[in-house]
């Protein structure tokens, strides 16, 4: 008797903590990287994102921290492609509150055009991607 009444204990215990312990939590937290700062803002990317894409270009998140917020304007959530070959890029999705909140009809791959920001992410990810 003891012993069937502390295994429905046990099983009662696993039950409730698969139930009110949601999978989410165990996933993998993030590991930002700092690019060289702006004029506009700081961009960060997540090493612990990384991962290689069929066409051999790099998936990575990062996110814009703007130099001045407001109400409106908060944290910008990217989920980018990088070409390291080419030196492209490519938003797959945009989020404000979380990652690919919004995803991009427009998957032309880009050149950075200057942005210290963008060129910052490209050569990190790159350096860090192929090692």
């Amino acid at each position: 008797m003891n012993l069937n009444f502390l295994k429905n204990i046990c099983i009662s215990f696993l039950v409730l903590l698969v139930t009110f312990h949601p999978l989410e939590t165990i996933a993998l937290s993030h590991n930002w990287v700092a690019v060289p700062k702006s004029q506009f803002g700081e961009q960060f990317w997540d090493k612990n994102s990384i991962q290689k894409n069929e066409d051999g270009s790099i998936r990575v998140f990062s996110k814009f921290l703007p130099k001045s917020t407001t109400s409106i304007t908060g944290d910008i959530l990217y989920t980018m492609d990088i070409d390291c070959s080419r030196n492209a890029f490519r938003d797959i999705a945009v989020g404000a509150k979380e990652f690919n909140e919004f995803k991009n009809k427009d998957l032309e791959w880009k050149k950075p055009n200057g942005d210290k920001l963008i060129i910052g992410v490209i050569d990190q990810v790159c350096t860090y991607g192929t090692n």
